[in-house]
């Protein structure tokens, strides 16, 4: 996976799920994360938190407007 500059805050994009990660990454908390396609570009991975990862299965979804996380979509 390559990422051609980061993803922020005020961002917006739509696209689906190609996989979902969690991990330890500072040894002590988990962090959750979903692989996220947008059109027929690269795929690029987000941050997510808990409860919206429990909900989530490859294929579906995900939206993100400018100024609010990740959700369903």
């Amino acid at each position: 996976m390559r990422k051609s500059r980061e993803i922020g805050r005020d961002d917006s994009w739509e696209g689906a799920v190609v996989d979902l990660s969690r991990g330890l990454l500072d040894g002590s908390n988990m962090y959750h994360f979903a692989e996220v396609r947008v059109g027929e570009g690269e795929p690029f991975k987000v941050r997510i938190s808990r409860r919206l990862w429990k909900t989530l299965a490859v294929g579906d979804r995900l939206v993100k407007e400018p100024g609010s996380d990740p959700a369903k979509g």
